[in-house]
Formats: C-alpha cells, structure tokens, sequence
C-alpha cells in the first residue's frame, strides 16, 4: 500500500450494556472536525538498545503529533495545547502513582506530558514501529485531555467493576483509534510497506489483555481500532463511546 484509504468507514450499530450519557463523550466536536490533514513525518534513525537514539526518534514523532493535530483542532475551533515527552529506563511513579507493571509509556493529564520507559524490552528492535505508535496512542489521551474527553471520562459514574472496566476500554480504544488516525495521515512519508503496517497489527493482536491483562481490550479488537482510524484518518470513526460492548472487549 503506498498509503491510507481515506475513505468513510461504516459505523457500528448503536446500544450499550451500560450507555454513555455524557455528550462530551459520544457527541464531540472533535468527530465532526474531518479528515487530519497529510503531513510528513519521515522517521530517524533509531539502534537496538540505544536510549539516546529512541530518545531523539520520540521527540521528532512528537513534534509532528504537536503540529499535525494542533492545526487540525485549531482550524476546527477546537481547544489545543502542545504534549510533552519524557523518558525513564525503568519503572518509577508518574502523575502520582506507581507504574503498571506492563506499561511502555503513560500519560499524565495535569502534566500534558507522557512518560516513555525505554527499557530493554522496547528497544530490543526498534525497527517494528512500536516506538512510533506508543508515541501516537499517548498523544491520543492528549488529544482527549485538550477535548474535554479525559475528564469526563474520569467523572463519569459507574455502578460496578465490570462498568468500569468497559468505559476504561472505550477510553483506551479510542486512544488507539486516534494513534491510527494519525499514523494513516503521515503514512505517505513514511518510508514503510504494507508489510510493515500488517506486522505493526499483528503486534498488537498479540499484545491484548490476553496476555498483559491491562483492560485495554483483547489484542485483536486493539488492532481493529487502531486500523479502523488508519484508514479513515478522521476522528469521526474513533467514537467508541456508542459503540455496542462487543466492539469493546
């Protein structure tokens, strides 16, 4: 594939085990701003097992994150700020608490800034795209912190265990579905093949809650919606708030 179908992508049905009321969440301006504009983002240069060069790799992808959505949500009148990067080499407390065991990186709402744990694991291979996407699902909580998405997901009630963990997994798909959106508008200057994205996919469908149990959602429902905002590269296909439970799990 030279690059991403910008194509519309059918919605899923309507209904929910446990609706979302709040219209900040299912009713964004964000899903009605239109296509991300094609940008280029060429990769660095990025050695297995070099900190320094995946340091440098992070902030060039953040840089085009920062433009990229900031002139998007600018030109549809939409509230934008720039994130920040950070990087650690091992586990240690952010944004006020103790690090997921699983976790390559996390954001921090208050801060505007992810942290990025760049340890043996993540940088065994650098070559897959990982590093790219961690990048791009990060800027994807951003994007919901600048839209008021964030909050009202931390504000919105639940009855249960169970309800929790769904509206944890919409949060998160939707970081997913939006890192795609991002990666399919900067595709084109990318220097990658079809194959590169099938494995990025295929990554990701064996990294679910199958494996890390994170409620993130089972590896090949991360990946649908990860390539469902690639080839859209809009945000209107990243609404996982009305979608029915089974595109969730």
């Amino acid at each position: 594939m030279s690059g991403a179908a910008h194509g519309a992508v059918p919605d899923p049905a309507p209904g929910a085990r446990y609706p979302i009321r709040d219209s900040v969440l299912t009713k964004n301006k964000l899903y009605r701003s239109g296509d991300l504009a094609p940008s280029e983002c060429p990769e660095r240069e990025v050695k297995a097992n070099h900190v320094a060069s995946a340091k440098r790799y992070l902030t060039s992808v953040l840089n085009c994150l920062n433009t990229s959505w900031g002139a998007h949500l600018e030109q549809a009148g939409l509230p934008f700020a720039k994130a920040r990067v950070a990087f650690s080499v091992k586990p240690r407390r952010f944004c006020g608490h103790v690090w997921s065991k699983s976790a390559a990186a996390q954001y921090c709402g208050r801060e505007r800034r992810f942290l990025v744990k760049l340890d043996d694991t993540v940088l065994e291979d650098p070559s897959d795209l990982v590093l790219f996407l961690i990048a791009a699902h990060e800027y994807g909580h951003h994007i919901q912190t600048v839209t008021g998405m964030e909050r009202a997901f931390d504000y919105h009630p639940y009855k249960g265990k169970r309800e929790l963990g769904e509206q944890i997994r919409r949060n998160e798909l939707q970081a997913e579905c939006l890192a795609g959106v991002f990666i399919g508008s900067v595709w084109d200057s990318l220097d990658r093949t079809e194959e590169d994205w099938e494995y990025l996919l295929e990554l990701t469908r064996r990294n679910g809650d199958e494996r890390y149990d994170t409620n993130h959602g089972k590896g090949r429902t991360i990946a649908t919606w990860l390539d469902r905002g690639f080839r859209a590269a809009s945000p209107a296909v990243c609404n996982t708030w009305t979608v029915p439970p089974s595109r969730v799990r």
